[in-house]
């Protein structure tokens, strides 16, 4: 399988009142085309700084970036970035949100908008296109939210805390949802989580770091002995207790 997205030796330093900080030192991974990897570690170890740099909202101190081998410049690659919240906007309806990514792009066309439609009709949301953010579920607002991010056919997803806004079992039935429409799509995700077990569920492979300065202090190759995995059926495995036993008793270790 070939390389979507390698970091070499990403590092971030901040600087305040009392010098610098570093944040990530020295971060280096290959993503593969169409796998999906989920980041875990200590509060404040740098997870979503590592997503922000990925996405170009942040630049890293030092380090280089290669999207399909060649250098990132500038971060210009097309990333789909879904947020803890929705960010539905209440005065568009379901449609007029889903667009709201090509229109900020300038990308609204006959292919855009009838990939627009296929979406929607795949996904089980068009005859609630009509229909504002108020009236609908908070799974049903997520799943919006994620067709909006898939509309503009980004070549690698980012998820960053994407669903514990919810309910507890409106997250497992949303994180189901959301593992099937990705895996359907063949998109390459990065989900940043604090859900041990969401990350175990969902994720071909786990990285675990260590407190800040984050490093990687494990990597675990995901695989349970089963066809057509979902998160919900991937609970139930043998494999899944002891999967979340050893990141927990790494995330609780020193370092």
């Amino acid at each position: 399988m070939e390389d979507c997205l390698r970091l070499d030796k990403i590092t971030k330093t901040y600087q305040d009142i009392n010098g610098e900080t570093m944040a990530i030192a020295d971060f280096s991974y290959s993503f593969k085309k169409g796998t999906f990897v989920s980041i875990v570690g200590p509060s404040g170890c740098g997870k979503s700084t590592l997503l922000s740099i990925i996405s170009g909202l942040e630049t890293q101190s030092s380090g280089t970036i290669f999207m399909d081998n060649s250098v990132l410049h500038n971060n210009k690659c097309n990333i789909g970035y879904m947020l803890q919240k929705d960010y539905l906007l209440g005065w568009r309806t379901v449609y007029q949100n889903i667009l709201l990514g090509i229109e900020i792009r300038k990308m609204i066309s006959p292919k855009t908008l009838a990939y627009a439609d296929e979406l929607l009709h795949k996904y089980d949301l068009y005859e609630f296109k009509d229909s504002y953010p108020s009236q609908l579920s908070g799974g049903m607002r997520q799943r919006v939210a994620l067709i909006r991010t898939l509309t503009v056919n980004p070549d690698i997803l980012l998820l960053d805390e994407a669903f514990s806004a919810l309910d507890y079992q409106t997250r497992l039935t949303v994180a189901d949802d959301v593992f099937k429409i990705i895996k359907a799509e063949g998109k390459t995700t990065i989900m940043v989580t604090h859900d041990i077990p969401e990350s175990v569920s969902m994720s071909d492979e786990v990285i675990v770091l260590s407190n800040r300065p984050s490093k990687i202090k494990s990597v675990h190759k995901i695989h349970f002995n089963m066809e057509n995995r979902t998160p919900l059926t991937c609970r139930d495995q043998p494999e899944f207790s002891k999967y979340f036993d050893c990141i927990w008793k790494e995330l609780n270790s020193n370092g």
